[in-house]
């Protein structure tokens, strides 16, 4: 029943995320890219359909967000070349915010898949060590994991495409720019994160029926 509306929240972010990320930004000591504000969620939303519809459902997302990224920056791409109108005085405005740059979209597509595969099959093996339990736990150690990968490969291929070089700055940038997404994921954890996976478990009638087939029988049935 919630599937469909999580898939389109989890693609709506992912665009977001990676429109954002063309721009690095400064905050002090911080260096991060605009990505950093909607990022972590795409996490977030990957835990639920992980959690609640198991890993194959979660797969069928993250390889629809791929397709949508891929088709994303093809179009990009294609209204960058076309002609403009006359009149029109946008272009390298428009290049340099959505303007297709391969080393940020490898960058993308590379941390994206990686990231995404290791936070459910993080998830997945978890709970079924766990079962039901530790709902907490699984969602902190998938974003542990699957972060920390994702974060390394993004940073260390797309750093020089937007103007962070440098060994220190690059260092800064991937270590602070994981502990910046988990930080975020954490505290979403006990307030967003675990409500919402418990309240569609309950409303779940899919998750409804699979926990009951795994149930055993009452005594005397």
């Amino acid at each position: 029943m919630f599937y469909p509306m999580l898939a389109g929240i989890f693609c709506t972010l992912l665009l977001i995320s990676n429109i954002g990320a063309t721009k690095g930004i400064e905050f002090g000591p911080v260096l991060t890219d605009g990505g950093v504000f909607v990022f972590p969620l795409t996490y977030v939303i990957g835990d639920v359909m992980t959690e609640v519809y198991g890993l194959r459902a979660a797969r069928r997302v993250i390889l629809l967000g791929f397709v949508m990224l891929l088709l994303a920056n093809l179009v990009f791409w294609l209204v960058s070349i076309s002609p403009g109108a006359p009149g029109y005085t946008g272009q390298d405005a428009f290049d340099t915010i959505v303007g297709v740059v391969p080393q940020i979209l490898l960058a993308g597509i590379c941390g994206y898949l990686i990231g995404e595969f290791l936070n459910s099959y993080v998830m997945v093996k978890l709970k079924a060590r766990n079962k039901e339990n530790k709902l907490w736990l699984r969602a902190l150690s998938s974003t542990v994991v699957s972060e920390f990968f994702d974060t390394l490969t993004f940073c260390l291929i797309a750093g020089p495409a937007i103007g962070i070089t440098g060994f220190k700055d690059l260092a800064n940038y991937t270590l602070l720019g994981f502990v910046i997404k988990v930080a975020v994921e954490a505290a979403l954890l006990p307030v967003v994160t675990v409500p919402v996976i418990n309240a569609i478990k309950k409303r779940e009638p899919s998750y409804q029926s699979a926990l009951a087939a795994q149930s055993p029988p009452a005594a005397g049935t």
